[in-house]
């Protein structure tokens, strides 16, 4: 037996920009319901990097990627949103026209249906998963002894931590982790890093103190007996090879993306990204927009405070489509009664 809902807005994705979404949607009085195939809200900042620091969201000088989805799920709070977790959309389907648009949206993990005026895909990169090292029996130690993400610094404190790879994640966790753990090895394949230089340069020095250690090669195998990893056997260029003591190994090969279903739903795919305008970032579906890192546009940046930008404007044009005979007041919300009262701090 399937559920059928009906709601003004379906977000396809539950990340700080579809939760933003839901904010501005919700000023202009309109409902929505948020379909994310991870099983917590958040996306990548909370599956991926929950305890890492931001610096570049506006009025927070700094703040963890956990600690933005907690602030976000307050600030859309007096809106009600409804959640469906561990849930993709398996179809998205036009039945109404392009002056009137309506939408039937089906999940497959529970097969509920959803009838709508306006989509809004807020799907980062679509649905991600780690690359993984070519190591023979990698998968016996996963959980246990390799980790493709840090969920809670905690766990590898006083640990013997080995990060493989040469970006900013890799980096980023080297200088992050390197004063809780045990002892902290950094290996990249050469003695080059694609992170930022100011991360690079404290891992450097990190290095020339002796508080850390840095080793060029690869991983060729894993040293225990699974689950509980022990070391790993390093292959140096010039075919020598030595082994790493480590209690946790954290491969940083980045992410493999995909677009899953989404590229199936007529939309004008440019390198699997979904080109929309700049008014109303609309796609060429008239009714399904795009927000975040999944849309593309000339002069695009890869920011949540971009994507914050894109789903005001969106908000806009959907209220267009769910009150067409309304007309929007525009208002803000330091001097508005009424906005201060759907939001509860109206005196």
């Amino acid at each position: 037996m399937t559920d059928h809902i009906e709601t003004d807005v379906v977000i396809i994705g539950a990340g700080p920009v579809g939760l933003f979404a839901v904010f501005e949607l919700g000023l202009l009085d309109i409902k929505c319901h948020l379909i994310d195939i991870l099983p917590k809200v958040g996306g990548q900042c909370a599956e991926l990097y929950p305890e890492k620091p931001i610096y570049d969201i506006p009025g927070f000088p700094m703040v963890t990627g956990q600690g933005l989805v907690d602030n976000l799920m307050a600030q859309i709070e007096p809106f009600h949103p409804t959640f469906h977790l561990n849930e993709m959309v398996e179809s998205l389907e036009s039945i109404g026209t392009p002056e009137a648009p309506l939408f039937r949206v089906k999940t497959s993990e529970n097969g509920t249906t959803f009838t709508c005026k306006a989509v809004i895909i807020a799907a980062g990169g679509g649905s991600f998963q780690p690359k993984k090292p070519p190591i023979d029996n990698i998968e016996a130690y996963e959980g246990t002894g390799v980790y493709y993400a840090v969920r809670k610094m905690e766990m590898f404190r006083n640990k013997k931590v080995l990060i493989v790879g040469g970006g900013d994640s890799a980096l980023d966790w080297t200088v992050n982790l390197q004063p809780i753990a045990k002892r902290l090895t950094l290996l990249h394949r050469r003695d080059a890093f694609r992170a930022a230089p100011h991360t690079v340069e404290k891992m450097r020095s990190l290095v020339a103190s002796g508080d850390m250690d840095l080793h060029l090669g690869q991983v060729t195998s894993l040293k225990g007996e699974a689950p509980v990893l022990e070391g790993a056997v390093i292959r140096k260029d010039d075919g020598s090879e030595f082994t790493i003591d480590c209690d946790v190994m954290l491969p940083f090969f980045g992410l493999t993306m995909k677009l899953g279903p989404i590229a199936d739903w007529g939309l004008n795919l440019h390198e699997n990204v979904i080109p929309v305008d700049t008014e109303k970032f609309e796609t060429n579906v008239p009714g399904i927009f795009a927000i975040g890192d999944i849309n593309t546009y000339p002069g695009k940046l890869k920011l949540i405070l971009s994507g914050f930008h894109e789903g005001a404007l969106a908000a806009q044009k959907v209220h267009r489509y769910v009150y067409p005979e309304k007309r929007l007041l525009f208002q803000y919300t330091t001097s508005s009664t009424s906005l201060q009262k759907k939001l509860g701090v109206a005196a």
